[in-house]
């Protein structure tokens, strides 16, 4: 019996192939100054105004310009994060994220979604008594950040938008 190579269902050409090796090829040398001015990042939230600790969704878009790979170096293995009124996840609680180093990797013109959901509260520690404690955020404007750590602060991704507490 002869052993057919290719039955007629698989395209022969190879493009029916899911990787782009010239892609891939033509990422590995893209400069990582380029890289990190290629990501766009931007924030949305469910609603423009929260009623005080209503649950507040926050959606994170991190997208490649490029037509091409990439691999962004970050300064901690937090990829990305977010922020109320410049307090991290809206709370001063020490975070016990590795200093080392990370990388996000977009495919060419790959946006990744993710979400978070903030409580409407600020988490404090070290009070007079010394436990934590969650407090209620004020009535009105907030502005909501969403960064990638990128080493170089010029270079620093983010996008903020603002919500109002009634």
């Amino acid at each position: 019996m002869v052993d057919k190579r290719h039955d007629g269902s698989a395209d022969r050409t190879g493009f029916d192939e899911t990787r782009n090796y010239l892609s891939d090829a033509l990422g590995r040398v893209v400069p990582r100054s380029v890289a990190r001015r290629a990501i766009e990042v931007t924030v949305s939230t469910d609603a423009a105004e929260y009623a005080p600790d209503e649950p507040v969704a926050i959606t994170v878009a991190i997208r490649n310009r490029l037509p091409v790979p990439i691999e962004v170096p970050t300064t901690t293995r937090r990829l990305w994060g977010w922020a109320v009124d410049g307090v991290v996840e809206a709370t001063d609680e020490r975070r016990y994220v590795p200093a080392e180093a990370s990388s996000l990797s977009l495919r060419a013109g790959e946006t990744k979604h993710a979400t978070a959901t903030w409580n409407g509260r600020f988490r404090r520690s070290g009070g007079d008594d010394g436990l934590d404690r969650s407090v209620r955020a004020e009535r009105g404007d907030h502005t909501i950040t969403v960064f990638v750590p990128v080493p170089d602060a010029d270079a620093r991704h983010e996008d903020a938008t603002q919500i109002r507490i009634r």
